[in-house]
């Protein structure tokens, strides 16, 4: 802090002339001596402050000093005030835990049951979930982006999709996917031909993303062991995004893809690798008929792969949509579709890799 801070002239009290103040009550005394001698107090450097409406120093006490009161000296610094760093704060989910692990729970409960006791209603789940995934997916599309994909042609054809994969394999697949392709671009047909190649091209992409993929699900359950090889896909994926996220929360330091997901760390992914490989070991010495535990570290590390990459590629499609979840069906957890992110291409990953080792059955 300089001298000039204090509002006082270089030359004032050296040679030039002093600047006139209001002597306070007492003895008298020469100013140009006190200047000298006592020393200037340290008061906090304020813009303007000291001065009043005519220019005067007004240091010393404000009007008192004026009028002749005794002037106000502070000779103490003044410290800065110190703030108490904030309490850390503990790192929170998110979401309802709670209503996430119910509805978790629930779901849980009836893909096992119709798993296990009758086949074809799974198959009726598959599409079930496969119709309201393409509710919500063309319905943020209209909303967000003004795109229109024909969602009747899409139902139905996904639907059919499910169930051609289930009765006729991969084979049956391909044709359902051409005829649901072939409805949207003749659909659309009946509506004015503005945005028509973008409500085509959304429409067939809606059937590749969420149906097609879907009818690998169809087909490993029509094997004979087929719904051990169900439950593992579905082991595997949950066990992959538990890792991820137990990790992820716990340690996660270094961002895996900030531009996409900010939440996902490279912790998370060790977490969801690891977590996978051992319940693919598992699944796969226990579940699977012929199946080895080697066998399952593979089929863990490329479930873990498969599924994190379906996070992201949901992630990118709702930061492009600039929403948080696809729909708000299910508490806890968003809508169907951010369920299906990572399912989604993990089935066709776990299905080649099942034929591969063990064959289609």
């Amino acid at each position: 802090m300089n001298d000039s801070s204090w509002g006082a002239p270089q030359g004032a009290g050296y040679g030039g002339a002093p600047e006139m103040r209001a002597a306070p009550a007492g003895p008298a005394y020469d100013v140009h001596d006190a200047q000298q001698t006592r020393p200037m107090p340290i008061v906090p450097d304020v813009p303007d402050a000291g001065r009043d409406a005519d220019g005067r120093d007004d240091r010393y006490g404000g009007a008192a000093g004026r009028r002749g009161g005794p002037p106000y000296r502070d000779e103490k610094q003044q410290e800065p005030m110190s703030t108490a760093p904030p309490p850390p704060q503990k790192k929170r989910a998110g979401r309802d835990l709670r209503a996430a692990i119910g509805v978790g729970v629930g779901l849980g409960a009836v893909i096992v049951a119709s798993l296990f006791i009758v086949k074809a209603v799974f198959v009726g789940v598959i599409a079930i979930a496969v119709v309201v995934g393409l509710w919500e997916l063309t319905s943020r599309l209209q909303e967000r982006k003004g795109i229109k994909a024909p969602l009747v042609p899409l139902a139905i054809g996904g639907a059919a999709m499910v169930v051609a994969g289930y009765v006729r394999g991969a084979e049956g697949a391909w044709v359902a996917t051409a005829l649901t392709a072939l409805a949207v671009l003749v659909w659309r047909m009946t509506e004015p031909p503005e945005g028509y190649l973008k409500d085509v091209t959304a429409g067939v992409f809606a059937a590749f993303y969420v149906p097609f993929l879907a009818t690998f699900v169809a087909m490993l359950l029509s094997a004979d062991d087929g719904a051990q090889r169900v439950l593992t896909f579905l082991l595997l994926t949950v066990v992959s995004d538990t890792g991820a996220y137990a990790v992820g929360w716990r340690f996660g330091k270094h961002k895996l893809a900030p531009r996409i997901s900010p939440g996902k760390t490279r912790e998370g992914l060790f977490g969801a690798v690891a977590f996978a490989m051992v319940a693919g070991a598992l699944c796969m010495q226990f579940l699977i008929d012929d199946g080895t535990w080697w066998q399952g570290l593979l089929l863990g590390l490329a479930v873990a792969a498969s599924a994190t990459l379906g996070d992201l590629g949901e992630s990118m499609i709702k930061r492009d949509l600039g929403i948080k979840d696809m729909g708000t069906l299910l508490p806890g957890h968003g809508g169907i579709m951010d369920r299906l992110d990572s399912l989604l291409p993990t089935a066709p990953v776990v299905w080649l890799l099942l034929v591969l080792f063990v064959g289609s059955g």
